[in-house]
């Protein structure tokens, strides 16, 4: 397995003799490392996290390990792909500010992040199976996406700056390719990793015989390995996202590249999705409409949230080479329409997308704790299938799908469907 030359795995132990040498942390929590509390809180699948706390403040410090974690070292993964998150971190403050944690140092031989400690700030997912709603979530998430998007794209950026993005970018080969395994293709046959729910063989038999199905979702993975529209977070879940009652904030973007537009707000659909469908195995009947309906109006709110950002951003940032005004203002014609058929592509890519993440995460190497932590199949089972069924469908007939009110009934019909 090869490493940098220099590179030592960080641990509870060493990271006081390690880091006391750093102005950049040194500065925020003193010299005295005897004052340091030191602990290890990395639940993923890739890295090395700790919190590092001192009376002056708190700092996260993560490391990339040079394998997946989740698997061990029969699974290597190269160290670079901390340099690209700490890229992808630096474009998403600049795009979409105050939505990421800001970044105190990096060092690129170490595979190593110093960042914001975010307090009170808890991971979402925790919240969702929790049942606590988080005021202003939607909006938080449908700006970040919009933002990201369209300042990642050619409608904003010079096209020589989003070209050699691209090409910075294209070296993170590693870790788009677990994507394009565990997300687009591992699903749909007996990959060596994959495990499921036992009750649920009969649904996965009729899922990898439909050459229909797997036609589209190869369309998609297309798509996603060949279209270079905006730089994607890549792994945009609710794992990804730390939230208090009324603010969040996105983190981990290691999965960054440039890709399709749709992406991450139709991977974060998903996994709203999947918190909606495993929330009888979470609450009481008397709680159980009251969230699973906040968690739709979620969903709405976001693609509205973003539907207007991305339509103002249109008006006020189109300066990149795409649908210039020289072809529309100028001429005192409207781009209103154009608007229009950009968002309704980006739209049809995200049911893709959200359908594809709803099958992964059930059927996949990487599960999600939404239905992982209900612990009687008896129970968890009907729930995943409904799952199931839904992104089939969404992946089906994505084209048809022409507004998020048509997703979230079409939502409501599942969440009352027997399918084993």
């Amino acid at each position: 397995m090869e490493k940098a030359s220099n590179y030592q795995e960080l641990s509870v132990d060493t990271i006081a003799s390690r880091l006391k040498t750093i102005d950049a942390v040194t500065s925020r929590i003193g010299t005295d490392t005897s004052k340091w509390q030191v602990k290890e809180v990395g639940d993923g699948n890739l890295n090395l996290v700790f919190i590092v706390e001192a009376p002056e403040a708190t700092l996260i410090v993560k490391q990339a390990l040079p394998y997946v974690r989740l698997v061990g070292d029969s699974w290597p993964l190269p160290l670079y792909r901390a340099y690209y998150e700490h890229e992808a971190l630096v474009r998403q403050q600049q795009r979409a500010p105050g939505t990421v944690p800001e970044i105190y140092y990096f060092n690129n031989e170490q595979a190593l992040i110093i960042m914001e400690f975010l307090q009170p700030h808890i991971i979402l997912r925790g919240k969702l199976i929790a049942g606590e709603k988080v005021a202003n979530l939607s909006e938080t998430m449908g700006k970040f996406c919009a933002r990201t998007a369209f300042r990642g794209s050619e409608l904003s950026m010079k096209s020589a700056d989003k070209k050699a993005d691209v090409g910075l970018f294209s070296g993170n080969v590693e870790i788009p390719a677990i994507t394009e395994s565990l997300v687009f293709t591992d699903p749909y046959y007996d990959a060596e990793m994959n495990h499921n729910t036992p009750e649920l063989e009969g649904i996965i038999k009729n899922i990898r015989s439909n050459t229909a199905l797997k036609n589209r979702v190869q369309k998609m993975m297309m798509k996603f390995a060949s279209n270079t529209e905006t730089m994607v977070h890549g792994d945009l879940h609710s794992g990804s996202i730390m939230s208090t009652d009324n603010d969040s904030r996105i983190i981990d973007p290691e999965f960054a590249q440039y890709g399709p537009m749709g992406f991450d707000i139709g991977m974060l659909t998903a996994n709203f999705l999947m918190a909606y469908f495993s929330q009888p195995g979470h609450r009481s009947q008397a709680d159980l409409s009251d969230y699973q309906g906040w968690i739709l109006a979620t969903i709405k709110e976001t693609f509205e949230h973003f539907y207007a950002e991305f339509r103002h951003l249109w008006n006020t940032e189109r300066t990149g080479m795409l649908y210039p005004a020289s072809l529309f203002e100028d001429q005192g014609q409207s781009s209103a329409a154009a608007c229009d058929d950009v968002l309704d592509h980006i739209l049809q890519d995200a049911i893709s997308i959200c359908g594809i993440e709803m099958h992964r995460r059930v059927l996949s190497l990487a599960h999600n704790a939404d239905f992982e932590s209900i612990e009687d199949t008896s129970i968890r089972a009907p729930l995943e299938a409904r799952n199931i069924m839904m992104g089939a469908e969404l992946i089906l007939n994505a084209e048809n799908i022409k507004d998020i009110s048509s997703l979230t009934s079409m939502a409501e019909r599942f969440n009352t469907g027997e399918y084993l």
